[in-house]
């Protein structure tokens, strides 16, 4: 199986539709195809959004804004979709990531559309973004393998935000594993994400500068997102795991976040 053999299947795989014999043949490619698994990981989180609003969506029909969005991502689909036709593009990472990167883009508006009431003081607002922009990065980390020592995430993060950041010592000690950091889009402005690996799974930890927000712990789309405030920056952090392992990294990334 490839990715191109796989597309089709990506829906009945998601709904458990699969027989025996095809679900073992994607289960394969998923764990050796970092895209095509950040696009069923994506694909899962925007199932679990719908099911959540499934009364509501029966009885109301969709909006009319998430009608309009889901048909302009229909449209660049179709239009991907005849552009990673040609040899050219075909082999590109590029191309590859097209079909996650609009599923990705879905788990934002049906989110926005259909999950929470939004306002700007909603934390489950914030976490719902920012879970959206945890399970992309990632899938960009995965497909381009960055690695980032400390010292560079704390020089380019620090620079980049005018925070003398410092990251916690010894992060193995509570089972994280440095990957990386990037400057992300939110609202009007920036934020700062530090990504790391708890015994191998995804770990996000955001901070939103000039602003504070109360302390809490929800789950959204599948994650548990950690919200903490220190003076004007808020921190979250995602993963999907369990709460109490979740609860264990917040409380370890406070303490040495400086």
């Amino acid at each position: 199986m490839n990715c191109k053999t796989l597309d089709p299947l990506v829906t009945p795989y998601v709904d458990g539709e699969l027989d025996a014999a095809n679900r073992a043949e994607v289960d394969a490619h998923l764990r050796v195809c970092p895209p095509c698994h950040s696009r069923v990981a994506a694909e899962r989180n925007v199932k679990e959004l719908l099911q959540t609003r499934k009364a509501v969506f029966q009885q109301q029909g969709a909006p009319p804004a998430l009608r309009a969005k889901c048909a302009g991502i229909a449209g660049t689909a179709g239009f991907k979709a005849r552009t990673a036709a040609r040899p050219a593009q075909s082999s590109t990472w590029r191309t590859r990531l097209t079909p996650y990167a609009l599923a990705a883009s879905l788990v934002v508006i049906v989110g926005g559309a259909f999950l929470y009431e939004l306002t700007d003081r909603s934390v489950r607002v914030l976490a719902a973004e920012l879970t959206a922009d945890h399970v992309k990065c990632f899938g960009l980390n995965r497909l381009l393998g960055t690695h980032e020592a400390a010292s560079v995430v704390e020089g380019s993060i620090g620079s980049s935000f005018a925070w003398p950041l410092h990251l916690p010592e010894g992060p193995e000690r509570a089972g994280l594993e440095l990957v990386g950091a990037r400057p992300c889009l939110y609202g009007e402005g920036r934020i700062a994400h530090i990504m790391y690996r708890h015994n191998g799974h995804p770990v996000s930890v955001f901070m939103l500068p000039k602003t504070s927000r109360a302390e809490a712990l929800v789950d959204v789309m599948g994650h548990e997102a950690a919200v903490w405030s220190i003076g004007d920056r808020t921190f979250v952090l995602i993963a999907r795991e369990p709460r109490g392992e979740v609860e264990r990294m917040a409380s370890f990334v406070h303490a040495g976040l400086r």
